[in-house]
């Protein structure tokens, strides 16, 4: 059998910190799939590739000519047709992303043909706010949302809560800063764990997201508390989070959307609950 062709090229390759990457890849001789802001991809190499300088020992290396696939959710907007951009998390010891790390401009990466995931505004009532809730890497579906959606702010207050170890691991901030400056019903919330490792002292929110929730952040920001009746709110990254997120908010009358019961609460696990291995970093797979 034919082994599946390397078909898409790195355009670029942006550090955010040594555990964190912007990369962007372009399709090669085939067009990018359509695909919904919150939807993911998977994105692939061969066990023959090259790993990382921080990569730990590998337990048991997969074979040369075996192609390594993972789900990533794209950061990028569908309106950008040149390139498909994804906002990644280092594992050491995972699989895949220790050998994305070591990708250079002009290396190629696999990208599947389809893309998918129900991870979307699509079952958000147009007059409802939006509540954005995420760690780490679980930042990348709102990077598209953000960046497709931005005449659509205009219908509803939207806050987007982004909670990670230290300041350096806020990827897109200064993005996020400029559209607060420019829409007055988005407001950013970003959340830093461990502010005693800063080189310089961090003067905003610490803690988790759990902590910004539970303080009047937004309802300062948006003149009125977030409930059942006029708010969805979105929850990706770790699974410990998001079971804490979603106890706190039943308790205050909020309902897990799903296929059947339709609710306030939209959550996209990065790995499964009680897992070392973060879809983030290593897709859904391990």
């Amino acid at each position: 059998m034919d082994q599946p062709k390397l078909n898409a090229v790195v355009t670029l390759r942006n550090e955010v910190s040594p555990w964190l990457m912007i990369l962007q890849v372009a399709a090669e001789g085939w067009d990018l799939p359509d695909f919904v802001p919150g939807q993911y991809i998977c994105v692939g190499l061969y066990g023959s590739a090259s790993r990382c300088a921080l990569a730990e020992p590998e337990a048991r290396a997969p074979a040369p000519d075996k192609l390594i696939q993972r789900a990533y959710s794209i950061a990028s907007s569908p309106l950008d047709r040149e390139f498909m951009e994804f906002y990644l998390n280092l594992v050491p010891a995972g699989v895949l992303t220790p050998r994305l790390f070591n990708l250079k401009m002009g290396d190629r990466v696999w990208l599947s043909s389809r893309a998918t995931g129900t991870f979307t505004f699509d079952r958000v009532p147009e007059d409802a706010n939006v509540v954005l809730i995420a760690n780490g890497s679980g930042l990348a579906p709102y990077i598209s949302m953000l960046t497709t959606h931005l005449s659509f702010l205009r219908q509803r207050k939207v806050a987007l809560v982004h909670g990670v170890r230290h300041s350096c691991d806020l990827g897109y901030r200064s993005v996020f800063l400029s559209m607060e400056r420019l829409r007055a019903n988005f407001k950013y919330f970003p959340v830093v764990s461990r502010p005693y490792d800063e080189y310089v002292p961090w003067k905003g929110a610490t803690g988790h997201v759990q902590d910004l929730w539970q303080s009047d952040a937004i309802r300062h920001g948006w003149a009125c508390r977030p409930s059942p009746e006029n708010t969805h709110v979105f929850l990706c990254g770790s699974p410990e989070m998001i079971e804490s997120m979603i106890e706190m908010l039943a308790q205050e009358g909020f309902r897990e959307h799903k296929t059947r019961q339709l609710g306030q609460i939209h959550s996209e696990r990065y790995w499964p609950a009680r897992s070392g291995t973060p879809r983030a970093a290593e897709g859904l797979g391990t």
